[in-house]
């Protein structure tokens, strides 16, 4: 019994984890491929992963499983079916999109990805967008989970909301993302395989794909932030509670959409985030306050993050995913050690608690014009220090680690100088986001 569960379990995850589900979603939502022209008998040995179908017959014979199949090569049938009924086409032509007056009509809609792979410089190959606002809808619920929005998110949930939330936000988000890129290092397993799938995105294409981290942090951030502030403010709990969820789904969603990951990849990380939450969220309250008040907390921090990160770069050779893992954690080390700071000078405090739960201000001209003005300010300053410490921080990591700095890529690919740069650059960043920047924000009369 017990072995015939795991059997359908395993089924089940292979089921799911068949790149022509994301196909047919993508075809669904009006996403068509410009693919090379294939022969049938390359079509005909194309398997659910980019395999050869002899292979996985001869791999399931072995295994005792010929009977079953796979479940992914009769959806490939109901694929193609779908194809051939719609446009009267081989299998061939329905990944490849139109053709004929059809292609001629088509090719000024064709676009690229936005942004370029990470790690080559890839540009990715066109595609046909037919429904421009599922497009965009779905190109904004990627940017809901990428680091460059959180890097804009926490200042402003900082600045203009509440420093104690965005300081809980900002431990969940580097743990989240240690404990997904560190998964991703160990599992190894590769993106979705292209045809079927249309690569919609291509900036982290070469990295590993299981979990998806985007579903994880595009789940911990909302539904931690609204388990930190339901309690905390008065606002109607179905609301934030519906915001959280639409947050979560559209991030979700976009990965599929996107070509970036299969609908067994955006499962595991939703599941993999709420357990990662669920032990930490407890804990938070009581990481805060050793963070702000414990004479060891400095050592610790630094010990903790850095530590960490070498662990993360330990998994795996170079790749972007582990710099991002680097990045987080950074931020976060700065972050605490700022607001520490914070807290010994007496700045920022936080409301007493009898103050709680707060109410939500009356949103008027005045204090949208002065939120605006400390986000643009505050944001052009974390940008000048960015662009400032990347100048220093490469020469600087070369000369300690004897690196040659002509090829800053190239130097970049040893993992001291990548740590290094990371932590100076981003931990700087996060410390002045949270300490510095407020105290311009007094002196300009923005507080």
């Amino acid at each position: 019994m017990a072995s015939e569960a795991l059997h359908k379990f395993v089924c089940l995850c292979r089921y799911l984890q068949d790149p022509c589900h994301v196909a047919r979603f993508q075809q669904f939502c009006g996403v068509r491929g410009t693919f090379p022209k294939k022969t049938a008998e390359a079509d005909a040995k194309l398997a659910v992963n980019g395999a050869c179908v002899g292979q996985c017959q001869e791999d399931r014979a072995a295994n005792g499983d010929s009977a079953h199949g796979l479940a992914g090569q009769r959806l490939r049938k109901s694929l193609n079916a779908a194809g051939n009924d719609e446009q009267d086409e081989s299998p061939a032509d329905f990944l490849n999109g139109p053709s004929g007056q059809e292609a001629e009509r088509d090719s000024k809609g064709r676009v690229k990805p936005l942004r370029r792979n990470s790690l080559t410089g890839e540009v990715g190959q066109e595609f046909i967008i037919e429904n421009k606002f599922l497009f965009y809808l779905f190109t904004i619920g990627t940017e809901l989970g990428n680091e460059m929005f959180f890097i804009v998110f926490f200042p402003f949930l900082m600045w203009n909301v509440d420093p104690y939330v965005s300081r809980q936000l900002i431990v969940v988000w580097a743990w989240v993302l240690f404990f997904g890129q560190s998964t991703k290092d160990l599992i190894r397993w590769t993106r979705p395989a292209s045809p079927p799938v249309i690569k919609v995105e291509v900036f982290y294409n070469t990295e590993y794909s299981m979990p998806s981290t985007h579903a994880m942090t595009g789940t911990a951030m909302p539904f931690c932030l609204f388990m930190l502030t339901c309690s905390r403010w008065e606002y109607p709990f179905m609301i934030g509670l519906s915001a959280a969820l639409f947050w979560s789904v559209l991030v979700c969603i976009s990965r599929v959409y996107m070509g970036m990951h299969s609908v067994l990849e955006v499962i595991i990380g939703f599941l993999y985030s709420v357990l990662i939450l669920a032990v930490l969220h407890p804990m938070l309250a009581d990481i805060d306050m050793f963070y702000l008040s414990h004479s060891y907390a400095p050592l610790v921090v630094l010990l903790v993050h850095v530590g960490f990160s070498l662990v993360a770069f330990s998994l795996d050779s170079w790749s972007t995913s582990r710099g991002d893992t680097a990045q987080a954690l950074a931020t976060a080390a700065g972050a605490a050690l700022a607001c520490r700071l914070n807290h010994q000078l007496g700045l920022q405090p936080d409301p007493p608690e009898e103050a709680l739960p707060l109410t939500l201000p009356l949103i008027d001209g005045a204090l949208l014009t002065r939120s605006i003005m400390r986000l643009l300010v505050g944001v052009a300053v974390l940008l000048a220090v960015r662009a400032a410490m990347k100048v220093v921080a490469i020469p600087l990591a070369c000369k300690i680690f004897g690196v040659p700095s002509d090829d800053v890529r190239k130097a970049r690919q040893h993992a001291q100088v990548e740590l290094a740069y990371r932590f100076i650059v981003y931990g700087t960043v996060a410390y002045c986001c949270a300490f510095l920047v407020p105290l311009l924000f007094s002196f300009l009369g923005l507080s």
